[in-house]
């Protein structure tokens, strides 16, 4: 099959019907008393944040109607619904890929349930790796901005019909970050000392799952980029869709290599041992930051 025929074949494939949310989120809603206005989705290594919750109630996500399957070592492939610094949250240990093998449409599908079921603001954290120089493994880069590759060659999960009831045709990205969230991340992690440790920066996204080369890694730094990963575009892309305010926070789990004489290489059991040896102060900034966000009125 072309690649033009196999993007037709998904841009026709059957998507998630409207209803198909819906039972999701009835479902979920029928099993908890927890009714969250925060989600947090968990990247690589950092799952321990939805540990930190009380009161807590986990659903397996095979358990879930509906639901994808994650498949990626350090994924625990699980949703947890509590109280965090008493902010009621919802927290994904696990998110989807494209390069697991689903398409895009169904990487999202929780972000839309999570509207659905009530969520306001979405807090999305993704393990990256560092393009700035200045970034060192450890540090953390509040996303200002993106770059979305993937979508520059038409992968969005925005293709196909729209759903109405979700968001508009065309919604906008120039504002996908919110500026007083991300003023209230920086600020926060300067009163808990981590002014040296907390970058503001754009994040790149790529498909996956092969780490980049010397050449992309150079490109990708003088197109902007500070950071780049596999992940975390498309969900900010639909939570947007559905006019929710987004944070988003990158922990720097490598260097991206850039010389041609280095002997580094990334893989991702680096990536996690770095995720869980430097999650404590994302888990400081991200519960310290819960109590302090205020209802969303969409604007």
């Amino acid at each position: 099959m072309s690649r033009r025929m196999a993007a037709q074949a998904d841009c026709h494939e059957r998507r998630y019907a409207y209803e198909e949310y819906k039972q999701t989120s009835d479902w979920l809603l029928a099993h908890t008393k927890h009714r969250p206005t925060v989600a947090i989705i968990c990247g690589s290594g950092l799952g321990n944040l939805a540990n930190l919750l009380k009161d807590e109630v986990t659903f397996k996500y095979e358990d879930i109607p509906n639901f994808p399957r994650s498949t990626v070592p350090g994924h625990a492939g699980k949703l947890v619904f509590g109280n965090l610094n008493g902010k009621p949250c919802v927290c994904m240990q696990g998110r989807f890929h494209m390069y697991e093998g689903y398409p895009m449409w169904k990487t999202t599908f929780p972000v839309r349930v999570f509207h659905l079921i009530g969520v306001q603001t979405l807090i999305v954290t993704n393990a990256a790796g560092g393009l700035n120089q200045d970034y060192k493994v450890g540090h953390i880069m509040v996303i200002m901005d993106h770059i979305n590759m993937p979508g520059f060659a038409g992968h969005s999960p925005l293709v196909g019909p729209n759903e109405d009831r979700f968001g508009v045709r065309f919604p906008p990205m120039s504002d996908a970050y919110d500026r007083n969230l991300r003023k209230l991340t920086l600020s926060i992690s300067q009163e808990l000392g981590y002014t040296t440790e907390v970058h503001e920066g754009v994040y790149c996204c790529l498909g996956g799952p092969s780490f980049e080369t010397i050449a992309e890694c150079r490109f990708l730094n003088r197109l902007g980029a500070d950071a780049v990963g596999m992940s975390t575009v498309p969900e900010v892309v639909i939570a947007r869709h559905c006019g929710m305010r987004v944070i988003g926070i990158s922990l720097i789990t490598n260097e991206a290599v850039t010389d041609y004489t280095s002997e580094a290489r990334a893989n991702h059991e680096e990536v996690l041992k770095a995720g869980k040896d430097s999650a404590k102060m994302m888990e400081t900034l991200v519960s310290t930051l819960l109590p302090r966000i205020d209802s969303n009125n969409n604007v």
